[in-house]
């Protein structure tokens, strides 16, 4: 993804007064600790605290470049989609022949690995995941309901999560869903999800 795709959100977050920057990665050539090293590099330059939010692998590399350098003055953390317990859609897509051509080994490493630890805070987690069934990860693998269409709900559970929020939104409608806006100001600012009504 080229990050034109959560627009519609940094947009929102920018108009709730928070200073918004887009980190940008190719999963699909990219080394994940070159990845987390230019992403801490980014996190020290800015004023503290820093609140870092990702979106399905994005969430991944966010939670692992919490969990590697203890020292990043980071504020709260939100995933958004994020298949921390590995993705059933990834499994099925990499057995199928060639796709490593479209599937570099940082997205196959993280989406590939098994259920992540119990988180220790901090910093704060927050998980928003939905339920909606739209995509193509439900026609790559049998996700089990429910879904995103990408993600199952059951692969977003982190334990040791501050809070978590489930909204039928599917994994793209993440991006643009006006409550998981909302939500995710709520627990920049608070460590608590409040949806909107």
């Amino acid at each position: 993804m080229t990050g034109l795709e959560a627009t519609l959100y940094r947009q929102r977050l920018a108009k709730q007064g928070f200073a918004v920057r887009q980190f940008h990665y190719r999963s699909m050539t990219a080394i994940a600790d070159a990845v987390l090293d230019e992403l801490a590099t980014l996190v020290r330059s800015l004023p503290p605290p820093v609140h870092l939010i990702g979106h399905s692998l994005g969430g991944l590399l966010v939670l692992k470049l919490a969990r590697r350098d203890p020292t990043l003055p980071l504020g709260r953390l939100v995933l958004l989609g994020s298949p921390v317990n590995g993705s059933r859609s990834a499994r099925a897509f990499a057995a199928i022949p060639a796709a490593s051509l479209m599937f570099g080994d940082l997205a196959s490493g993280e989406l590939l690995a098994g259920p992540a630890p119990r988180w220790q805070a901090p910093p704060e987690v927050g998980v928003i995941a939905g339920t909606h069934s739209l995509g193509l990860g439900r026609f790559i693998s049998h996700l089990p309901e429910p879904n995103d269409g990408a993600v199952a709900l059951d692969e977003t559970e982190l334990e040791g999560a501050t809070d978590r929020l489930v909204l039928r939104v599917s994994h793209t409608g993440l991006l643009v869903s006006r409550a998981v806006a909302a939500a995710s100001v709520s627990f920049l600012r608070s460590g608590r999800f409040v949806p909107a009504p």
